[in-house]
């Protein structure tokens, strides 16, 4: 789930609450419209957050002397 689940979604939700006009039973096509915009919102901000946080790598090596050097590095979210 990601990006373009989120805005699969919001689409769907947005055609079921304004587009059709249809009257069900036992469902409010509207209502449920609203919920899926909603979720589609949520779920698109959740996703862009993870995807712009920044990562850290960790590399695990040996120098010439078989000690054993760890380097950590940040990587820039806006890169």
């Amino acid at each position: 789930m990601g990006i373009g689940t989120g805005v699969a979604l919001f689409v769907i939700g947005a055609i079921l609450y304004f587009a059709v006009k249809v009257q069900v039973g036992f469902i409010d096509l509207s209502t449920v419209g609203l919920i899926l915009m909603v979720a589609g919102v949520v779920l698109f901000l959740v996703a862009l957050l993870l995807t712009l946080r920044g990562r850290r790598t960790v590399v695990s090596s040996s120098d010439a002397r078989g000690r054993s050097v760890r380097e950590t590095t940040e990587r820039d979210p806006y890169v």
